[in-house]
């Protein structure tokens, strides 16, 4: 494998704004965050993306999504988070990270990330039917 920049975080090869580590994880700030408090959270393991990490490490790896996401409107006053991450389309790195966005209602934050489209007439049940068979 050549260097990761997160598993150089997670190591302490490279310095970062760590906020929380746990034995399975690391939760650090963006160095280019969408607001201020905007936080990594990864896990120690080297895995690219969401399907490659392990069964048995999903519960600690979202055990910490879920506490920074808990802690951040608290310690920074904002009003809630958003939690989202990417499975190799705009993933700036490869390894997993969740980002943990503290948001404020009027943030300016409207349809930052996607656009939104709309179902043509039939399609939404065609394409739940295709989900819903794949993942019977």
């Amino acid at each position: 494998m050549t260097s990761c920049l997160f598993c150089d975080i997670a190591t302490g090869a490279l310095p970062a704004t760590v906020v929380a580590e746990t034995t399975a994880t690391v939760a650090f700030l963006d160095t280019r965050p969408v607001f201020k408090g905007h936080v990594l959270v990864v896990p120690r393991q080297h895995v690219e993306t969401l399907p490659d990490l392990p069964v048995e490490s999903l519960q600690p790896f979202f055990a910490e999504v879920q506490r920074v996401a808990a802690t951040l409107p608290a310690a920074l006053g904002s009003q809630g988070t958003f939690v989202a991450m990417n499975n190799i389309v705009s993933q700036s790195v490869a390894h997993l990270h969740c980002h943990v966005v503290p948001r404020t209602k009027g943030d300016g934050l409207r349809g930052f990330f996607w656009p939104r489209v709309r179902y043509a007439a039939g399609e939404q049940a065609e394409i739940g039917a295709l989900i819903h068979s794949a993942l019977a």
